[in-house]
């Protein structure tokens, strides 16, 4: 684990369309996935910080404690939610620790932001898939080179890496579901599309 480090609100502060938070727990279902996926984290967002909004997370879930901004209900599966609150939530409640890594490489241009606002409209919403049904896609991710059919359930980093190949930031050689939280870790050296990258991870104090 990296000793960088920011405080919350810095980390908040200088949040970007396109960084993304990663998260580590303690409790069964924590250690379930990341067992599962052999990661050192379990959880997996991507900041959402358009014109003079504040900086928002755009990630799957299971749980319900905040109002999505998008649809403004409380919903299981993909959420859109207000990053300070959000990252409050999974810290306090959840007992998850935080770092972030900063998209880097270039700058996001309107037509990237045009199709981000593409993938929240479609995937708002959208179920958190059954453990079952989670390990036997993340499985059949690994072998398969094409991506496979619509998800009609998605996971965070099928989350994340979805958003990532619809806003041409990452290829689309492998299908979704051979993302986990892990690959958006430094150490699988996640592959971007020149010249875009994610800088390392910083702890968010």
């Amino acid at each position: 684990m990296t000793d960088s480090s920011l405080t919350f609100d810095d980390a908040v502060a200088a949040a970007a369309t396109g960084d993304v938070w990663l998260f580590r727990g303690r409790t069964l279902a924590d250690r379930a996935i990341q067992t599962l996926t052999n990661s050192p984290v379990n959880h997996v967002g991507m900041v959402v910080a358009l014109d003079d909004l504040p900086p928002l997370l755009w990630h799957a879930e299971l749980g319900r404690s905040l109002e999505d901004v998008w649809t403004g209900a409380r919903q299981r599966g993909v959420q859109l939610h207000l990053l300070a609150a959000a990252v409050r939530t999974w810290s306090q409640k959840y007992g998850q620790r935080a770092w972030v890594r900063e998209l880097t490489g270039g700058a996001l241009q309107r037509h990237h932001e045009d199709r981000l606002m593409e993938i929240i409209e479609r995937f708002d919403g959208h179920p958190f898939p059954t453990m079952p049904r989670l390990a036997r896609r993340w499985v059949s991710g690994r072998v398969r080179r094409r991506p496979t059919a619509p998800l009609e359930t998605i996971y965070c980093a099928e989350l994340v890496a979805t958003t990532y190949q619809h806003m041409g930031l990452l290829a689309q050689e492998r299908p979704v579901s051979f993302y986990d939280p892990g690959a958006f870790w430094s150490g699988d050296r996640i592959e971007l599309v020149a010249p875009f990258r994610l800088a390392g991870e910083v702890r968010v104090r």
